[in-house]
């Protein structure tokens, strides 16, 4: 996901360019992200160039309920601002340094002017990721006793009341009775 934008940093503000994105990447760390798809504006501002789009991928976690892989599809609208870490004409060394936009969290532009996707896709799809991921809607998840995966097997355990329940229980039962 690597956009040359020399010719577009060279143009005035407001000069924008239309990408269509259709890659499939080794596994990004942290979701596992290997698709994405999409279309994205490359936009000059003022700085640099700002990129903005909707973009579609998938994600790849531990089930919230029975910890076995769950793939997602996951989309969102991406909008960041990309700054050239060199000039386009002269190619000397811009005021933000590579290193500076590191500890700021900004995105930076190579020193060929290329634009690259791939970090500010993977920081979106783990903001975007679900909170409680699912391999399926209907998963059972595991038994709480022994442990089984409830999705593959049934478990023999018997589904005993906690004694500190008890009360409780009384209480409810007599109500009921009343």
């Amino acid at each position: 996901m690597r956009f040359n934008v020399a010719q577009l940093l060279k143009e005035g503000v407001g000069a924008r360019r239309s990408y269509a994105i259709d890659e499939t990447l080794e596994p990004l760390a942290e979701t596992g992200t290997t698709r994405v798809k999409g279309s994205i504006t490359v936009t000059r501002i003022d700085k640099g160039v700002w990129a903005s789009g909707s973009i579609e991928t998938n994600a790849f976690s531990a089930c919230a309920r029975c910890l076995g892989p769950a793939e997602h599809a996951v989309r969102f609208r991406m909008d960041e601002e990309f700054l050239p870490t060199v000039t386009i004409d002269a190619g000397t060394p811009q005021a933000v340094k590579s290193s500076q936009a590191n500890r700021e969290g900004l995105f930076t532009l190579d020193s060929h002017h290329n634009l690259d996707l791939t970090e500010a896709v993977r920081q979106y799809v783990i903001i975007n990721l679900p909170m409680k991921p699912l391999c399926q809607w209907e998963c059972a998840g595991l038994c709480a006793s022994c442990g089984v995966n409830l999705n593959d097997h049934q478990c023999g355990c018997s589904a005993g009341v906690d004694s500190r329940w008890g009360p409780l229980l009384e209480m409810l039962a007599a109500g009921s009775r009343g």
